[in-house]
């Protein structure tokens, strides 16, 4: 706690004496930096950097959660921004510190970039470092899929325009990591970032000093530096630039930004969203994640407040918007897109909860009678069935038996509630073949298996299997919910010298170092695990970890 006053209480000076001296610092250039992992950049700046022309200034104060917000009060302009941090793909920047908490969530940048709420602290930024994974992968997050044609179509388009339309809007609403970073970062002329992996703090250190060391700094002066570009080019540095108004995504940052906006009241924002609705289907399926995102973030008391109650009604009453967003989530290719369309729909009040429920049933019961069901389908099934909201409603299925046992049939129906199916499913595990153990761990991934008598059945089961890929799956299937009971796990350690692959003896170790050792006999396991024990052709594995934690033990 004393060096996080005396962190605060520098900083505070430090604030303190750039307002005071506006005219002596007017030419220094001010770096400002976001340290939630590593400080290894920041302190390479800071080394290099000569302090008579920038001025250092770190924005986190740590066990402060609301270090942004505190920032933007200071007064404090920024011309050059450094974060660094783990990127977690699209959220948020993080630390692997166990001895740090702070964490910079891309919602809140996102926010402050809206809202406008802090003008002041970015707002003569030049250059911004993202010091993080995939920062500026181009990579889209959304695409547009074949409904996306259909439906403009329906709305009067020809082929073509509907084709071209359609490609403009992938593009727009493709939403990378890129994408986001340059909209959180608007007119700011240099952003780095990585497209793939980038180094850690203690490679990236060095990498700037040779920087620094190779030649006049263009730190802070707007133009984008091929000398660092090339120096960090085998970790995939890559530069983007932030847009202006006439940037092709202006129009989407500002349909974004709606949701972010801290000066729109809940009324304002649904209204907007009602508004939206009222654009081409097509537009509003690529925009669906927003949507949804800000609907989930409406509370009870948001909801019952009698502006948003009015505009929730409105968009209710809209049989015009219900129609089209009806017909074109019956009509999307994706089960997931659909499923979520409906939910929202249920959102709205455009459907009540059982007619939530039917749409889904009548779009697995099409899946089932097409013979389309996948390991997506399956996983979508047991996720949305997860609270059991769907028991009652198998019924409506009507799958004939030879459809129901089909192994991704019979997954599906026992995510939803088929006692048939959960037994079909345990038996395909232990079956041999590949494609119907994948579908089982799916399942298995979701639910659990009931008793001890399944426990054995299964183990028994895996230990009759030849020691094939299938084999291997279904030990690391079993090792999510490893048994318990003396019975099962002496099936495996019996399996163990009867293998000729190392594999599945690995395999085996996985679930035996998850089970409860409590009914096995410790030592004389350990050795004869050592005795029987495959070659590794890779050193130390799983195998030497199990036979440690029972000599341990």
């Amino acid at each position: 706690m004393p060096v996080a006053r005396s962190a605060k209480f520098a900083f505070v000076a430090l604030v303190s004496f750039v307002l005071a001296a506006p005219v002596a610092l007017a030419d220094k250039k001010t770096v400002c930096s976001i340290t939630v992992n590593s400080a290894d950049e920041r302190e390479t700046f800071k080394r290099y950097l000569p302090h008579d022309e920038y001025n250092f200034v770190e924005l986190v104060e740590r066990g402060r959660p609301d270090w942004l917000a505190a920032s933007c009060r200071t007064g404090i302009k920024c011309d050059v921004l450094l974060i660094s941090g783990h990127f977690d793909g699209g959220t948020e920047f993080y630390t692997d510190r166990l001895d740090a908490r702070e964490y910079l969530p891309v919602d809140e940048m996102e926010r402050v970039a809206c809202s406008e709420s802090c003008p002041g602290l970015f707002s003569q930024l030049k250059e911004v470092y993202l010091f993080g994974c995939n920062t500026l992968n181009a990579d889209a997050l959304h695409t547009a899929s074949a409904e996306i044609v259909r439906s403009l179509v329906r709305a009067g388009y020809s082929a073509n325009d509907a084709e071209a339309l359609a490609r403009m809007l992938g593009e727009r609403h493709a939403e990378s990591n890129r994408d986001h970073m340059r909209d959180i970062f608007k007119d700011v002329p240099v952003i780095y970032g990585f497209s793939g992996k980038a180094p850690l703090g203690k490679s990236a250190g060095p990498l700037l000093e040779r920087y620094f060391q190779s030649g006049p700094s263009e730190i802070g002066s707007g133009r984008a530096s091929t000398r660092l570009l090339g120096l960090f080019a085998p970790s995939s540095m890559t530069v983007a630039a932030g847009p202006d108004e006439a940037d092709s995504r202006a129009g989407f940052r500002r349909d974004a930004c709606h949701f972010s906006d801290d000066r729109l009241t809940p009324a304002q924002k649904v209204g907007f969203m009602h508004e939206f609705m009222r654009r081409d289907m097509a537009e509003v399926r690529l925009f669906l994640h927003h949507l949804e995102k800000y609907s989930a973030s409406l509370g009870n008391d948001d909801r019952g407040t009698p502006a948003v109650s009015a505009a929730l009604a409105e968009i209710a009453g809209d049989a015009s918007a219900r129609a089209r967003f009806l017909e074109f989530a019956r009509d999307a290719d994706e089960p997931t897109v659909r499923a979520r369309m409906f939910t929202f729909a249920g959102d709205m009040g455009w459907l009540t909860q059982a007619e939530v429920r039917g749409e889904v049933m009548q779009m697995f019961g099409e899946r089932i009678a097409q013979g389309k069901v996948s390991a997506a389908d399956v996983n979508l099934a047991c996720k949305l069935n997860q609270d059991n909201r769907f028991a009652g409603e198998l019924p409506r299925l009507h799958a004939t038996p030879a459809q129901a046992a089909r192994i991704p049939n019979a997954a599906l129906l026992a995510c939803l509630g088929s006692a048939d199916g959960h037994a079909r499913v345990l038996r395909a595990l232990t079956g041999g073949n590949v494609d119907d153990v994948q579908i089982a761990q799916i399942y298995l991934h979701h639910r659990q298996l009931a008793g001890a008598d399944e426990m054995r059945m299964v183990a028994s089961g895996i230990a009759r299997m030849n020691a094939t890929d299938a084999q291997v799956r279904a030990l690391n299937t079993l090792s999510r919910q490893p048994p318990s009971d003396r019975e099962s796990l002496q099936e495996l350690v019996r399996l163990f010298p009867l293998t000729r692959s190392v594999d599945v003896q690995r395999a085996i170790a996985g679930v035996l170092i998850r089970a409860d050792h409590a009914s096995l006999e410790k030592p004389e396991l350990a050795v004869a695990l050592r005795k029987t024990r495959l070659k590794s052709p890779d050193g130390g594995d799983m195998i030497d970890v199990l036979i440690r934690q029972l000599q341990t033990n």
